[in-house]
């Protein structure tokens, strides 16, 4: 089945204890649409400008990744920099060009018009809200968002959450849209909004899903699935995107989507987002091969016992 993400397609200047790079491909559209293609097909809306290049296109059309959603505009693709110290759960930013992507405007394709999952990355709570509401026959959507979104756009976040099935953050955002500081208690509030699914990233410390009562079956009871240990950690950045399409593009690889499927996808989350970090922007997951995904999904399931 196919998967719409649609989101920023950036260039990153990084540095981290393990070096520095500049002009680097990144962006949540990017990590995304990489990390899915490895289990389904995959569409991708964003905007990128004139210095966004054939080759830089041609790192998504490896994958076999469908691009005609990307909109060239005249000017620069969006550009961010930052830096890791030795807290490498938070990026410390030196700069943010949005150039190109501040005038943003999703335009969807035509042909993606069958896509039965949806994805919408972080961008305003409006822009989100419109491609839902285009989109009304999808199977699933899921989500993410920011800080920046829950502090400034508290409304039209609270309308986003009412349309995606699945959303995907972390602890702080969590906590942040329910101003509640008990996580659990947190978890129910952001599901009370709106979601069907709320999985909660933790960084080096795996992911937690949890569900309204009802949802993708009976109960509620929250699954925890830990994280890989990773030798060497290069560069974070991307990894929740990594994540984000792992875990959908699994679920769109399966026949059904129920909860055991939606636990199982958290695993294949935290392998993509485990390989992103192994060397800078996405570099890694441009080499990387589904026999090696199918390896460290093993190791997983030795480590937590997953049957």
């Amino acid at each position: 089945m196919s998967i719409l993400v649609v989101g920023s397609v950036a260039f990153d200047n990084i540095t981290t204890p393990s070096g520095s790079v500049e002009n680097i491909l990144g962006g949540a559209a990017t990590h995304f649409a990489l990390a899915a293609s490895f289990f389904t097909e995959v569409r991708v809306v964003a905007v990128v400008g004139d210095d966004f290049t054939a080759e830089h296109e041609n790192v998504l059309k490896k994958r076999g990744i469908d691009t005609r959603g990307i909109e060239r505009a005249s000017g620069k693709t969006f550009r961010w920099g930052g830096r890791y110290t030795d807290n490498l759960n938070e990026a410390k930013t030196d700069f943010t060009e949005l150039n190109v992507f501040e005038q943003f405007q999703p335009k969807i394709p035509k042909e993606y018009a069958d896509t039965q999952f949806l994805f919408l990355a972080n961008i305003h709570p409006s822009l989100q809200a419109a491609v839902r509401h285009e989109m009304d026959g999808v199977l699933l959507t899921g989500g993410d968002t920011m800080n920046f979104w829950i502090n400034k756009t508290p409304r039209e976040l609270a309308e986003m959450l009412k349309l995606v099935n699945v959303l995907l953050i972390n602890d702080t955002e969590a906590k942040m849209i329910a101003h509640e500081t008990n996580l659990p208690r947190a978890a129910q509030k952001v599901l009370a909004l709106g979601p069907q699914a709320l999985v909660i990233k933790h960084g080096e410390y795996g992911a937690t899903i949890f569900f309204r009562e009802g949802a993708f079956g009976i109960g509620r009871h929250p699954f925890r699935a830990p994280s890989l240990p990773i030798e060497e950690v290069k560069d974070p950045t991307g990894a929740g995107d990594s994540f984000a399409g792992g875990f959908m593009g699994y679920i769109a690889s399966q026949g059904d989507i129920n909860r055991e499927v939606l636990k199982r996808a958290l695993f294949y989350g935290g392998v993509m987002g485990s390989f992103t970090v192994e060397r800078f922007g996405t570099e890694r997951l441009q080499e990387l091969t589904r026999e090696e995904i199918d390896a460290r999904f093993q190791v997983f399931r030795e480590l937590t016992h997953l049957e």
